[in-house]
């Protein structure tokens, strides 16, 4: 087989006007191979090697699934043998040549571009260790929210990335803005994504609760993409190598004064380099306009408690009991109540809601939390509906007595009717309905006074005796 780079010189010396005699001299090959190399470019337009370019029209069938491999960062050897596993057969070499002309092709970056009032980005960037509102130094970070179109840019600095404290420098950046954004690009945040998975997200529960009452889509970048929020990220550097680079803080305050001026004075008032515009007069002439209002009402951190579920699938809140589905055992929940409601959450998935309780001590429950087998009881309906049939196969009588012991021996029930059934093993179904019947007559339930009506074979005197025997009963 000819290397490739042979073929393709041959190929190009042709494009040039050479003959062929001249090529198969240059080349140091037949002519007559030469001949066949050029007669396959002239009537199929093949320019490269008919192997690879067989071998190539194979694995483009499978492109879509070779991306989804290297999006999952799996190296060429992986992608390889899950192809095997798909039954593609092909050498690892020829892979290898496929996925690098992929990556040369794709290797371009694409400029996003945005209306005025659609896109805010939102990130986090390091800046060391800076004086907090008690002037001990701590780590810090620098908020930024840059607003796609204009460029406009809020920062703020914090000493944490928790989610309240995310939320809260949305807030601040929406009411610098005087509106809010259609949508706001998040990086895979901790604060704002738990799973990061681009096709199916899970929100964080209470950032999704925060987006629904400003009125924004929060969309989160494919993970390693960051050119998806590159104007935020840009804005991250140019404050770090622009205000923070050289220069030392005595407090917070300080940080806070400095961080304002420079944010008004120098950099949205800058020529931006993209755009070369002004980012404070194109948002003032052509964005802010297009931003959606503020709500009415501020949003209200609802209070989040965290708790272990117990192996008896209850948590425990304000000195009281509430069940929990039996998987969640040995999990973290996350807990937020207000005045009438507990609500019980899993990594951003409500799992159960609980009546609040006014007392303490209290076992709120709910029987379809535990497995089913540990709700197999005789305090459970599904038990004395097993119970009952069980009866029932005794004999009509047998079937009344029951409903008679659970009304007389709530409590008790469970024990008198294994006893009743137990008689089976002694006497037939027919005389245990019989002594049924006859216990029924004297309004007794008592397994040992059945027991005895089979054992004497009283249950074949006339019914018309009931009353002569319980006369007699009552005077002895």
């Amino acid at each position: 087989m000819l290397m490739i780079g042979i073929y393709m010189t041959i190929i190009t010396l042709w494009k040039q006007g050479k003959s062929k005699r001249e090529i198969a001299k240059l080349v140091n090959h037949d002519r007559k191979t030469v001949s066949k190399i050029i007669k396959g470019y002239e009537t199929k337009g093949v320019d490269k090697p008919p192997t690879l370019a067989n071998r190539s029209s194979v694995l483009d069938q499978y492109k879509d699934k070779i991306l989804e491999y290297l999006e999952k960062d799996l190296s060429g050897v992986r992608v390889h043998e899950e192809l095997a596993t798909l039954g593609v057969s092909v050498s690892y070499r020829m892979l290898a040549y496929y996925i690098s002309e992929m990556k040369r092709k794709s290797d371009v970056c694409v400029r996003f571009h945005t209306l005025a009032g659609e896109e805010g980005q939102v990130d986090f960037g390091y800046v060391g260790m800076l004086p907090d509102h008690g002037g001990k130094k701590r780590k810090a970070w620098v908020f930024n929210m840059r607003l796609s179109y204009s460029r406009l840019d809020y920062y703020e600095v914090v000493f944490d990335q928790k989610v309240n404290t995310f939320i809260g420098c949305h807030i601040d950046a929406f009411k610098y803005f005087g509106g809010v954004p259609k949508f706001v690009k998040i990086d895979n945040l901790k604060a704002a994504i738990l799973e990061a998975n681009f096709y199916e997200p899970v929100y964080q529960e209470l950032y999704k609760q925060f987006s629904e009452h400003y009125g924004f889509g929060a969309i989160p970048c494919r993970v390693r993409k960051p050119q998806e929020k590159g104007k935020v990220e840009s804005g991250v550097k140019y404050i770090k190598s622009n205000l923070f680079a050289g220069r030392k803080f005595s407090n917070f305050e300080d940080t806070t004064t400095k961080l304002r001026y420079w944010l008004e004075k120098k950099c949205n008032s800058r020529i931006h380099g993209t755009t070369k515009k002004i980012p404070r007069d194109l948002f003032e002439r052509e964005e802010r306009s297009k931003l959606g209002t503020l709500p009415l009402e501020d949003f209200i951190f609802p209070e989040i408690i965290r708790r272990k579920v117990c192996k008896d699938c209850h948590i425990t809140l304000n000195k009281s009991y509430y069940s929990v589905p039996y998987e969640y055992v040995g999990k973290i929940v996350d807990i937020e109540q207000d005045t009438k409601l507990i609500k019980i959450s899993h990594c951003g998935s409500q799992i159960t809601v609980h009546t609040k309780s006014n007392d303490i001590g209290n076992f709120i429950t709910n029987p379809s939390h535990y497995p089913r087998y540990k709700n197999f009881t005789p305090e459970s309906l599904e038990y004395r509906a097993l119970y009952k049939e069980k009866m029932l196969s005794v004999g009509s009588h047998a079937d009344k007595i029951f409903s008679l012991i659970l009304e007389n021996e709530p409590k008790h029930w469970y024990r008198i009717t294994t006893g009743i059934l137990s008689l089976r093993k002694v006497f037939s179904d027919n005389i245990v309905d019989l002594a049924c019947k006859r216990a029924l007559g004297f309004n007794i339930t008592s397994y040992s006074k059945i027991r005895n009506i089979c054992q004497s074979g009283s249950y074949n005197l006339p019914l018309e005796q009931i009353e002569e025997e319980v006369y007699e009963s009552t005077a002895s």
